[in-house]
């Protein structure tokens, strides 16, 4: 599979100053960005919860393929330059190899968070009753759509 970065050639890149943010918490502006150079942090009600500095790394792609607003913040630590694509669905939809990768990054960030959760879960068993939320959100991610929307659990 060609690399992210090849299937952008042609396409503008734009340069950011440090501290600069290329996406905002609760906008909705339909783009997706490819690192090209350059470290960024993913920051989720002003907490960092990531760290971005390889080549080919997308981001915005959840706001894209839900529909939804973003539900972090990405600021440039360093000077960043970065592929910006305002026709996100008509780039993702352009070649499979794209799809392909964009769902393996979003598979692979399910699982960590996934894990994550699991040992918070293993962590705290029986030691706080508010933990309850954890088990409700393990069980969401199990569920299949349609069972989420009825609430029915399998």
């Amino acid at each position: 599979m060609a690399d992210i970065l090849d299937y952008c050639k042609g396409r503008e890149a734009r340069s950011f100053k440090p501290g600069s943010v290329l996406i905002e918490e609760g906008g909705r502006d339909g783009k997706l960005f490819v690192l090209i150079e350059g470290q960024v942090e993913v920051l989720r009600k002003e907490t960092q919860v990531s760290y971005i500095d390889e080549p080919g790394s997308i981001f915005g792609e959840m706001s894209v393929l839900l529909d939804m607003p973003h539900s972090a913040t990405v600021k440039a630590l360093s000077s960043v330059k970065a592929y910006v694509i305002d026709d996100a669905i008509k780039f993702l939809e352009s070649q499979s190899e794209i799809a392909i990768h964009v769902a393996s990054l979003l598979a692979r960030r399910l699982y960590y968070t996934t894990s994550y959760l699991v040992d918070l879960q293993q962590q705290a068993a029986g030691k706080r009753e508010d933990l309850d939320l954890v088990d409700r959100i393990l069980a969401q991610l199990v569920q299949k759509p349609n069972e989420a929307k009825s609430g029915k659990k399998r």
